[in-house]
């Protein structure tokens, strides 16, 4: 019979926690002070410590450092009511097992409880296999279709080819774009990425091709564009299939003089650039609906490369997560463990969001997965709120209150990084800290 110590204040939550787990099995010892609470625990080691954070004169925290210094092996499980970002980091750092907010259902403690105590008895789940000599960067793959497109690439690299990428979004078509430009003669040169679906399209000729001091109102100085910035590099127009009908005869002229005219200037310029390009889009289909210039579509696809969705290549799904894995505990100083149920249930989910959404998915499972484990019913419950989500990015349960808590330590406050974790625009992760009131 597995022996717990309860530390809370509250008499009624003391009673009804002891009550149910002493139904459940245990062998309940409850205190209402820390006094007492380090006393027991100076006394005899406990496996299992349950205390509420905000006691008395001295907090759980206290609590949770005696108990650790006493039965480095135990596992303490936090609680609290109110708890705050300072309360979240210092458990987290000082070894708690989990943190829980009230109020909360008892299914759930005892939940945590029954992994706590896997965690130390040996019968927690096996880890996944880990996979050595993993590539430096996330292009990552062994699988058929993978290799075919190393073998493109290595052909079509050292040359001057136009490059068109074809693929979802989400597969890792600027990887393959660096790729190609890191294997080229031009390395040593700037590398250019331009999201052309991010340009409207007044501004996008200024953007690629520049401006000349008064060519427009507010036009108050010369600017450079970004083909004229890859000079002697490469350009990656990312989203080609976005370009407004009218700039493309522009682009076409430059791919066939290699020359561009600035905003405002009377001369053409010369301009030595290899062209990359990238699409989610039925390129052919745009053609044939009269979308897309087809003698441009024609210089674009000198020599295309199509990447497959992730769901075509499961079998690179263990290099990717293991990949990941190692990026997020080195970036967050976490040792996060990858189960085997929890390998297995990514290789079954079906990515429609791809690399980039397997990427999300493993940072904040790296830094939210309970008692630092990656299993199924982590991988499960982080796949219900990411599909929760679609469509719908004001949503955010108020049981991730302490995710977002969570993953602001993690990211040292940054809230652009914590809403990408988290899967929610940055004006609702605003929002929910205002109700927070943090």
């Amino acid at each position: 019979m597995q022996k717990l110590l309860i530390v809370e204040d509250d008499a009624s939550v003391r009673s009804t926690m002891v009550t149910v787990l002493e139904l459940e099995g245990y062998a309940v010892e409850a205190v209402s002070s820390t006094r007492e609470a380090i006393h027991r625990l100076e006394a005899n080691p406990y496996p299992i410590v349950i205390s509420d954070i905000y006691l008395d004169d001295r907090t759980g925290i206290d609590v949770l450092k005696t108990a650790r210094l006493h039965n480095p092996d135990g596992a303490v499980i936090l609680m609290s009511g109110r708890g705050s970002m300072e309360t979240v980091m210092a458990a987290t750092s000082g070894g708690a097992f989990d943190y829980l907010a009230k109020p909360f259902e008892m299914s759930q403690m005892i939940d945590t409880i029954k992994r706590a105590e896997k965690s130390f008895t040996g019968e927690e789940e096996d880890e996944a296999a880990a996979i050595d000599d993993l590539p430096e960067t996330e292009m990552i793959g062994s699988s058929p279709r993978m290799i075919e497109i190393y073998k493109q690439i290595s052909k079509v690299a050292p040359t001057d080819a136009t490059v068109l990428i074809e693929g979802e979004t989400g597969t890792g078509k600027d990887l393959i774009a660096r790729m190609i430009h890191r294997n080229s003669k031009r390395a040593a040169q700037p590398f250019v990425p331009v999201d052309c679906g991010a340009i409207a399209p007044s501004l996008l000729e200024s953007e690629l091709f520049g401006t000349l001091k008064g060519a427009y109102t507010g036009a108050d100085r010369d600017r450079m564009g970004v083909f004229e910035a890859a000079n002697n590099g490469t350009i990656f127009l990312d989203e080609i299939g976005d370009i407004e009908f009218g700039f493309q005869l522009k682009l076409l002229r430059f791919l066939q003089e290699r020359e561009i005219r600035p905003l405002g200037s009377p001369r053409a310029k010369k301009i030595d650039v290899r062209v990359v390009a990238a699409t989610n889009r039925d390129m052919q289909k745009m053609v044939d609906e009269q979308k897309f210039r087809e003698d441009l579509w024609y210089r674009l696809n000198t020599v295309r490369i199509n990447v497959p969705p992730l769901c075509e290549r499961a079998s690179d799904i263990p290099l990717l997560v293991h990949y990941f894995l190692g990026r997020y505990n080195g970036r967050y100083s976490l040792e996060t463990k990858l189960t085997e149920s929890g390998l297995k249930a990514m290789e079954e989910y079906s990515w429609p969001g791809n690399i980039r959404q397997l990427q999300h998915m493993m940072e904040r499972l790296t830094i939210l997965a309970p008692g630092g484990r990656i299993d199924v019913a982590a991988v499960k419950q982080a796949i219900e709120q990411m599909d929760s989500r679609d469509g719908a990015s004001e949503s955010l349960a108020d049981t991730e209150t302490e995710q977002i808590r969570r993953v602001l330590a993690a990211t040292n406050g940054n809230k652009s990084r914590a809403a990408k974790i988290l899967g929610i625009e940055r004006k609702t992760l605003y929002r929910k800290l205002e109700r927070m009131g943090l």
